[in-house]
């Protein structure tokens, strides 16, 4: 009887119940079989966070709500300012298609919108699904484009570029993994240009299945690079093709595509949630819906409760009420501030896009794969690509040697980042982690989520 008792003077059983249940759902869906093999089952599974939030302040009460009422409170306005940045379409500038498969997308961007090398977005694409926002590596540099983005939620990522710290920086990928990677170079692009800036040299160390495969090392330089993106740091590629044996003849190549699209009016530029000054935003919308929420609260409290605690027939308020007013006026007050905030904003924000572009398809010859297997021939119209397939070294059926490659090394601080599968990163890691060499420092970057 006690496990059906929803109790109108103390917390509630049947709502700690249908909280446990929610949240083994969650919980048996987030397995690593369910969240890889299944993954529509474990996203909307996981949209019951809501429910069980409910469930779980209405069990525990009003006073231990009180207690974790700062995680509920930064995570609701978080949550929601992320929902109204998500609102608005992001204009897409053009794509570029990879003989290999990959696509590469250019979204229009505020030039106030920063990040670093590395980080992540969350692109969603309505006609296939309204509720699902999947992670895509950026591999643009805000530096260098400072209005394009690649691949729309976030950016989310590091806060600093720790990599420049390094004499020696050694980038280890396989397939997929090179796409944080880009980010990181077109970085150091960016700084080696600066004077009396010093960077460090770079080894790019990459693994394909095929040569189709080759075409990601296009994106290391922007679709427009003109001759002020050449590279001026020290770039050396060893790029690695495991399941061919021999150079592709010219009729089996495929030229990358470019696709540009006509802008439209509804689509606007990606920025931050808050603008340039989004922490003073942020600040105030804290601040304001904070001392908002405890006035109405104690407004509440004094003028509708109070009364009824204190009525002469003895009849008390109902325990799960105190804590619904408390949810009510905290997301209430959240939701006036930020759509405040959000909406002087976007009063200020300059509107007006006057680039037109065409919709073409247009081949670009700098960019087919058999460039790179013919040391920068006169197929290059482009000097930054000149010098990028001048850099790189393609070895055919073969795998590379980490051991080797890592301990001939020649610098005293090398920073060792390794991306792609898992038993490739873990190789990475005990080599530089054996004590044998003592100027290697790994980091590990991850696509598992």
């Amino acid at each position: 009887m006690q496990m059906l008792e929803w109790s109108k003077t103390y917390v509630s059983n049947v709502a700690g119940e249908i909280a446990i249940v929610l949240a083994l759902a969650m919980w048996v869906t987030s397995s690593y079989r369910i969240r890889r093999k299944m993954f529509e089952v474990f996203f909307y599974t996981h949209q019951l966070y809501i429910l069980y939030v409910v469930f779980y302040v209405l069990h525990v009460g009003a006073a231990y709500f009180c207690m974790i009422l700062p995680g509920i409170f930064l995570f609701i306005m978080d949550r929601y300012l992320r929902f109204l940045q998500s609102q608005r379409r992001a204009r897409l500038e053009s794509a570029r298609l990879l003989p290999c498969g990959s696509i590469e997308l250019t979204f229009s961007k505020s030039p106030g919108l920063y990040y670093n090398p590395t980080s992540i977005i969350f692109l969603n694409v309505p006609s296939i699904s309204k509720l699902q926002w999947h992670p895509f590596t950026i591999t643009s540099n805000c530096n260098m484009e400072q209005d394009k983005l690649i691949s729309v939620e976030g950016p989310y990522g590091p806060t600093s570029s720790h990599f420049l710290r390094h004499e020696l920086l050694v980038l280890v990928s396989g397939g997929s993994g090179i796409t944080p990677f880009i980010s990181i170079i077109r970085e150091i692009i960016v700084e080696s240009t600066k004077p009396d800036c010093q960077v460090p040299r770079v080894l790019l160390v990459c693994a394909f299945k095929n040569s189709a495969d080759l075409a990601i090392l296009d994106l290391l330089l922007p679709v427009n690079a003109e001759a002020s993106n050449t590279p001026q740091m020290q770039l050396q590629i060893e790029a690695y093709i495991t399941r061919e044996g021999e150079l592709p003849t010219e009729d089996s190549l495929k030229l990358l595509r470019t696709i540009w699209f006509r802008p439209n009016q509804l689509d606007s530029p990606i920025n931050a949630s808050l603008g340039n000054s989004n922490w003073l935003w942020l600040g105030a919308i804290i601040v304001s819906s904070f001392v908002m929420f405890l006035l109405i609260l104690g407004i509440v409290t004094r003028y509708y409760i109070h009364p009824i605690d204190h009525q002469n027939n003895g009849e008390t308020y109902h325990y799960s009420y105190y804590v619904l007013w408390d949810m009510f006026l905290l997301c209430a007050c959240i939701f006036i501030a930020s759509n405040a905030a959000v909406f002087l904003f976007r009063k200020k924000e300059n509107a007006v896009e006057g680039k037109q572009i065409q919709n073409l398809e247009v081949p670009t010859p700098t960019t087919s794969p058999g460039s790179w297997f013919q040391n920068a021939s006169t197929e290059l119209e482009s000097q930054p690509h000149q010098s990028l397939v001048q850099a790189t070294k393609v070895h055919f059926g073969a795998r590379p040697d980490l051991k080797r490659i890592l301990f001939d090394c020649k610098a005293s601080d090398v920073g060792v980042l390794a991306c792609g599968p898992r038993k490739m990163r873990h190789e990475v890691a005990k080599i530089c982690s054996s004590g044998l060499s003592d100027n290697l420092h790994f980091e590990s970057i991850s696509f598992n989520w």
